[in-house]
């Protein structure tokens, strides 16, 4: 039986107490949902640029993907939740932006994208993905 590992960074925010960064079992890497925060400091960044907190959103992802022992490339999913319906056009070209850029085999991931109510008001979008690790 293929064991399940916890994945933990310091590059990615620290996780609350009930949930970890990202969980690996065989190939499947499973990124939880990132917001817009610093890891060093635990604070919430860009309030109310979109933009902004997509790209830092996509880099905690990133940095939980590679302390998994994937690429960016390795990413087959991401699930975008954001609070507003307007922000969609802003958020859509900084994710544009930050996945053409760390995609390099030019097949970019699967996405769902959900219009939601998020745990903290000054989060304006939370990401999570999927990665396949190569053996």
């Amino acid at each position: 039986m293929t064991e399940k590992i916890a994945i933990r960074t310091d590059k990615a925010p620290a996780p609350a107490h009930t949930f970890s960064q990202g969980v690996r079992k065989g190939p499947f890497l499973q990124v939880s949902g990132q917001g817009p925060v610093d890891p060093e400091t635990n604070e919430y960044l860009y309030p109310g640029d979109v933009a902004n907190q997509t790209i830092r959103t996509l880099e905690n992802v990133r940095a939980i993907v590679e302390a998994g022992g994937a690429s960016f490339d390795d990413v087959v999913m991401l699930r975008v939740y954001l609070t507003k319906r307007e922000d969609f056009p802003i958020m859509n070209e900084a994710y544009g932006k930050f996945v053409n850029e760390n995609t390099t085999s030019g097949v970019l991931p699967s996405r769902t994208t959900v219009f939601t109510g998020l745990p903290r008001e000054e989060m304006l979008v939370e990401i999570d993905g999927i990665a396949i690790v190569e053996s």
